[in-house]
């Protein structure tokens, strides 16, 4: 593991704490970026701890690069900076940041900081333990063009970056509505719709009770309640609960996914990206049963193939492709 943060204080906490694991151990700890990429040239790490608000070139400005010089390495922002409902931590996720942790201050180091950063590194290590389907589709077309009414996307760790890539293979003139079910807190939603409609080019706002379903946009679940589509006199719109759900995700993909089975049947599309867990894997069984279609992100792009990986261990995934390939393929069923 590579640490990268200003701080000798925060460098030398940072690494006890890694060390004292017993499964992780540090390799180097690095004061900049730019040593932090001369080092990546000729070494291989597993994880990057990297701060963001560092002299010269910050951590986010240099994550991209990072992460390429990293050759698969996750990197995890570790940062004061990464405060919940902060923009920089939808940025850094979009970038491909594999998760954000808000780090304490130095006089605040404690053992349940210690606890919080072993999980993390725990998940992320672990994220990929899911044995690759037997005789798993790999692309082709899932159905005619024009044969769906909507897109309906669940993703959770990873599936920012993932669903960045996803919508920028997806041309403006795109009209067929799209739904994300994203797990993010409540207080990120705001910025994360920003976010989207800017890498959608359409626009994308959060969820709200009776919200109409049109074309051209994006839909977000809040980050408090499930987003289902139920049938209106003329056209859709949004419903939204708070009931404990099967994955006990809040919100959940597998109400999205069931809900869009019952008003779209095989006329609905479902698209599984980067996660942990197994959200999403009933709700595409169901949509399935439906005749609808599932695309799941594979597993070498993924941060953590466990949500994709349900699906398409469950026999679901009409195909298993990287984002970009899912939103040509998108695109490509959707054209007028």
């Amino acid at each position: 593991m590579l640490i990268v943060d200003d701080s000798v204080v925060a460098r030398s906490v940072l690494g006890r704490m890694v060390d004292g694991t017993r499964r992780f151990r540090v390799v180097a700890a690095l004061s900049d970026v730019r040593a932090a990429l001369d080092y990546l040239q000729t070494h291989h790490v597993d994880i990057v701890l990297l701060d963001i608000d560092m002299p010269g070139i910050d951590g986010l400005t240099a994550l991209p690069d990072v992460i390429a010089a990293g050759k698969g390495a996750k990197v995890l922002i570790v940062s004061s900076s990464a405060d919940e409902g902060a923009a920089v931590t939808v940025q850094a996720l979009a970038l491909g940041a594999a998760d954000t942790l808000v780090k304490p201050g130095i006089g605040t180091f404690g053992g349940r900081f210690a606890e919080v950063l072993e999980d993390r590194l725990s998940k992320l290590m672990d994220g990929h333990a899911e044995p690759l389907p037997h005789a798993a589709p790999r692309a082709g077309p899932v159905a005619a063009p024009h044969d769906f009414d909507l897109v309906a996307i669940g993703a959770s760790t990873g599936g920012i970056h993932a669903l960045s890539q996803l919508l920028r293979a997806i041309p403006a003139s795109f009209q067929i509505p799209i739904l994300v079910t994203q797990h993010l807190p409540i207080s990120f939603m705001g910025y994360f719709a920003a976010q989207l409609a800017v890498l959608g080019g359409r626009p994308c706002e959060v969820a709200s009770e009776r919200m109409r379903v049109r074309p051209g946009r994006i839909i977000v679940a809040p980050g408090d309640a499930h987003m289902r589509v139920v049938k209106m006199s003329e056209g859709w719109s949004i419903r939204l609960s708070d009931e404990k759900s099967l994955s006990g995700c809040m919100p959940s993909v597998d109400p999205m996914f069931e809900s869009i089975a019952e008003v779209f049947g095989k006329r609905a599309l479902g698209v599984v990206l980067s996660g942990m867990g197994r959200d999403g894997a009933e709700g595409a069984r169901h949509l399935v049963e439906a005749g609808g279609r599932i695309l799941v992100q594979d597993r070498e792009s993924s941060t953590i193939w466990g949500m994709p990986g349900a699906v398409a261990n469950a026999g679901h995934a009409s195909a298993i492709l990287p984002p970009d390939e899912i939103g040509r393929l998108v695109a490509w069923q959707g054209r007028a």
